[in-house]
């Protein structure tokens, strides 16, 4: 039988003025005595990290109430405002539990599904678990479709449509997530840092709740920074399309100057010299995207070092194969 999980809870902490204390509430009972999952396995919220965000309202005393009246939560302050994938990585880092699970501020995610989700983790042999929402997440239906379109992208450029599937309600191994935070470097997004050390990815099927509070604090512009640096720290994909682009270019200007001979060879060209400058831009062209493709290459390579992307991850325990489900 698994011995009971010890989770830590985290939970990024920017407009939670309104929220937060609902949502430790909830968790007070998790930690109060171990919980059984659906499954029969046992598990228990040993800490809830508050991370302090530097929001505009006055979120910094209720954390500070929290923290004096309940032993198992403990606020970090973060110096300034630093966004939601650092302050999570922060209380990545200063967690201690068997697994890390993460929250949002603003009560959508329900803890009780915490237990389905550790029941999906052992009973799958996995690293991470994503929470998959049965229901639309409350933010309307034209921000929903977007946020679904960015999803299957990251999939595509990730190579595997199933971590396009990602949330920020997940629960991580403990390794995994000091691992990563103690690697992740300035830049990367948080869930292709999980990409770079889990290979042992699943989804858990939870239902999401109405928010609290002010609701989301990204405006539609900030999503489509969060987009674009998602699609910037992926990997080398986008930086291979040059490549990929400029191949294809040449294998074109070889189809233009097969036409424009038979053209030539046939009289039909009207103006003269033509067919000579449509052959030599088109190969010239598609000479320029290669050479451009191979700096990006490179670029690819120093962007990886400068990221922090570990070249291996020692375990503590043997990795087994997913889907088993092994005796503790």
């Amino acid at each position: 039988m698994h011995p009971c999980q010890h989770l830590s809870v985290v939970v990024p902490v920017y407009r939670g003025e309104r929220s937060i204390d609902a949502l430790v509430a909830e968790l007070e009972p998790l930690h109060a005595q171990s919980q059984a999952t659906p499954a029969g396995f046992s598990f228990q919220v040993d800490e809830v990290l508050l991370v302090h965000d530097c929001g505009p309202d006055r979120s910094d005393l209720v954390l500070e109430r929290l923290q004096e009246r309940f032993p198992f939560v403990r606020a970090i302050w973060l110096s300034r405002n630093f966004g939601q994938h650092a302050a999570t990585l922060a209380g990545m880092a200063a967690a201690c539990g068997d697994w890390v699970a993460t929250l949002d501020e603003d009560g959508q995610q329900d803890p009780a599904s915490l237990g389905a989700m550790v029941d999906a983790a052992l009973r799958g042999g996995l690293q991470l678990v994503y929470a998959e929402p049965l229901n639309p997440p409350p933010h309307g239906p034209l921000r929903n479709v977007f946020s679904r379109l960015a999803k299957r992208l990251t999939g595509l450029l990730l190579g595997n449509s199933r971590l396009g599937r990602f949330n920020s309600f997940r629960l991580v191994e403990g390794e995994v997530a000091r691992t990563l935070a103690a690697y992740c470097g300035q830049g990367v997004y948080l869930d292709v840092g999980l990409y770079w050390i889990a290979g042992r990815i699943g989804h858990c099927p939870v239902r999401l709740r109405q928010e609290r509070g002010r609701g989301s604090s990204y405006s539609w512009l900030g999503l489509l920074r969060h987009f674009w640096h998602l699609v910037l720290t992926t990997g080398t994909k986008p930086l291979r399309l040059i490549t990929y682009i400029g191949l294809g270019s040449v294998l074109f200007s070889l189809m233009l100057t097969a036409y424009a001979l038979a053209q030539k060879l046939s009289g039909s060209v009207p103006v003269q010299g033509w067919t000579s400058l449509l052959m030599i831009v088109a190969f010239f062209s598609g000479c320029i995207l290669i050479s451009l493709g191979i700096i990006a290459e490179y670029l690819a390579v120093t962007m990886g070092i400068i990221m922090g992307r570990p070249l291996y991850v020692v375990s503590s325990h043997p990795i087994r194969p997913q889907g088993s489900l092994a005796d503790g």
